[in-house]
C-alpha cells in the first residue's frame, strides 16, 4: 500500500498538528487585578476567593504602571476552581477592581487562555502529553516487545521527573538501540553534503566535535543543550511524549525545546510514529546552532502566546511547513531545513526530487493549507532566507487578536507583556542603550579604516 511504501521509506507522522486542551478541573489559572490604594482594599478583595473555595497559590503585588501612586497590580496564582467558579469569582472582584484579566488553559470566547511568563513555568504542563509517553498504540512497532515498552517507561520517567534548572540524567543507551541510531546516522550522512541546508551542514561537524556525534554513539541530551545555549540560547529539556500544540510552541517562546529521549523501534530504523531522539537531534538541533533559524523559531513561540485557539492551529500548521518540513534557497539551488526532512531518509530524497508541489511561503496562505500525517507531503512551501521566513511570521503575529504584545527578556528569562506605556518606554530604553553600544562600535571600525 502506500502507507507501507512511505514508512519504508523512512518518513515520521504526527497525529495531528493540533489537538486542542480537554477540559479539567484544576488547571491553571492566573488573574491580574488592580486596587486603588486604599485601606482594607486588599482584604477585601481576597474575601471572594475565600468564600468560593479558591486557592491562591502565589501572589505577587507591586506600584500600578498606569496609574503610579494611586493604585496597584496584583497577580495571583489559583488552585482549584472550575469555569463556573471562576466566572463568579471575575464578577464579585469587579466590584473591588479598577481592573481585571484573567489567563486560564480552559477558555470561554473573548478570554485570555494561561501562558507562561516565566521558564520555570513550563514545568507546569511539560507532564501533559497527550499520546504515547510510555503507553503505546496498537499498531506501533514495538507494541509487543515487552523489552521496548519497558525502555519507554523509563524514558518517560526521566521526563515526568524532570524539573526546570536540572541537568537532564544521563542514559545508557543498549546496543540495539546504538545499532537502529547507527543505521540512521549513516544513511542521512550521506544525503546531507548534498540535500541539506548550509546552515545544517555548518553545525553538524560542530555537534560530531563537541557532543559525540558519531555512528556508533548516541549522544546526550545535555551535552546537546549545553551545545545549543553556547551558541543562541536554546536550550532542550526532555519530554516523554506529544505535548498539545500551544504548549509546545510556548517552550520555544523561551528558546526551549521538548526533546523525546527515547528512540524508534528497531525493526523499522527507518520509520516512527512519533518524533524520537534520532528525529530530534539530527533533524532539529544542528539548526539550533544557527542565530537566524533561532530567531525564527522563537518568533512562532512567542506569537502563540495568548493567542486564540483557531490562530494556534494556524502557528502549528506553519509550523509544520516550515521548522517540520520546509525548505529554503540557497545559492540558487533549493535545499532542506525541515527536521522532518533531515531526519528521513526517504522524504529527504523525494523533497528534492522535482515530483511534489513547492510553493513560496506566505503564512497567511501556509497556515490554511490542509497537509497528511500519514504520507510524504505533497506541497512543500520555500523560504526565501531564515530571516525572510522570520520577518513574514512577525508579520503574521501581528493580525494576531490579542490586547497586547510580548517581548522576551533574556537576562531575566521572562516574557514581559506590553500593553501600557511604561513597558514601551522600558523597551525604548533598553533599544536606546543597544544603539548607543552600536555605534560606538561603527565609530571604533569607521576610525581603524
Amino acid at each position: 500500500s502506500d502507507l507501507k511504501t512511505t514508512m519504508d521509506q523512512g518518513t515520521w507522522k504526527r497525529e495531528a498538528s493540533y489537538i486542542p486542551l480537554q477540559e479539567h478541573n484544576g488547571s491553571p489559572t492566573t488573574i491580574m487585578f488592580s486596587l486603588q490604594d486604599a485601606k482594607g482594599a486588599l482584604a477585601r478583595a481576597l474575601k471572594p476567593f475565600e468564600d468560593l473555595g479558591i486557592n491562591i497559590t502565589h501572589i505577587e503585588s507591586r506600584p500600578s504602571k498606569t496609574n503610579p501612586g494611586k493604585e496597584y497590580d496584583f497577580f495571583a496564582e489559583l488552585d482549584g476552581g472550575n469555569k463556573e467558579t471562576i466566572d463568579d469569582l471575575v464578577v464579585r472582584l469587579k466590584a473591588q477592581t479598577t481592573s481585571i484579566i484573567v489567563h486560564a488553559r480552559n477558555t470561554k470566547d473573548g478570554e485570555i487562555p494561561w501562558f507562561p511568563r516565566k521558564i520555570h513555568e513550563l514545568d507546569k504542563f511539560a507532564n501533559q502529553i497527550l499520546s504515547y509517553g510510555s503507553e503505546l498504540d496498537s499498531d506501533h512497532p514495538g507494541f509487543t516487545d515487552p523489552v521496548y515498552r519497558a525502555r519507554r517507561k523509563y524514558f518517560a520517567d526521566i521526563a515526568f521527573n524532570y524539573r526546570y534548572g536540572q541537568p537532564i540524567p544521563r542514559v545508557e543507551y543498549t546496543e540495539e538501540e546504538i545499532k537502529t541510531w547507527s543505521t540512521i546516522f549513516r544513511e542521512l550522512t550521506k544525503l546531507y553534503p548534498t540535500h541539506a541546508c548550509k546552515e545544517h551542514n555548518h553545525a553538524f561537524p560542530l555537534l560530531v566535535q563537541n557532543c559525540g556525534y558519531r555512528e556508533d554513539n548516541i549522544p546526550q541530551l545535555q551535552d546537546v543543550s549545553n551545545f545549543l545555549k553556547e551558541c543562541t540560547g536554546f536550550q532542550l529539556r526532555p519530554v516523554a511524549g506529544l505535548l498539545s500544540s500551544r504548549d509546545f510552541l510556548a517552550g520555544l517562546a523561551f528558546r526551549v525545546f521538548h526533546s523525546t529521549q527515547y528512540i524508534r523501534h528497531g525493526s523499522k530504523p527507518f520509520y516512527t510514529p512519533e518524533p524520537d531522539v534520532c528525529h530530534e537531534l539530527l533533524g532539529h538541533a544542528p539548526l539550533f546552532c544557527d542565530p537566524d533559524f533561532a530567531r525564527f523559531s522563537q518568533e512562532i513561540g512567542l506569537a502563540s502566546l495568548g493567542a486564540p485557539d483557531n490562530y494556534i492551529e494556524q502557528l502549528a500548521t506553519l509550523y509544520w511547513f516550515t521548522i517540520e518540513f520546509g525548505m529554503c534557497k540557497q545559492n540558487g539551488e533549493v535545499k532542506a531545513y525541515g527536521a522532518g526532512l533531515l531526519s528521513s531518509f526517504g522524504e529527504l530524497q523525494y523533497c528534492l526530487s522535482g515530483k511534489p508541489e513547492v510553493r513560496p511561503l506566505d503564512p497567511f496562505k501556509t497556515a490554511l493549507q490542509k497537509y497528511s500525517i500519514t504520507e510524504m507531503q505533497p506541497i512543500y512551501f520555500l523560504a526565501e532566507s531564515f530571516q525572510d521566513a522570520q520577518e513574514k511570521i512577525v508579520e503574521f503575529s501581528r493580525t494576531i487578536p490579542r490586547p497586547f504584545a510580548v517581548h522576551y527578556n533574556p537576562y531575566t528569562q521572562t516574557v514581559e507583556i506590553l500593553n501600557t506605556k511604561t513597558s514601551l518606554q522600558n523597551i525604548a530604553r533598553d533599544l536606546k542603550h543597544e544603539l548607543s553600544i552600536l555605534d560606538e562600535g561603527l565609530q571604533k571600525v569607521i576610525s581603524a579604516l
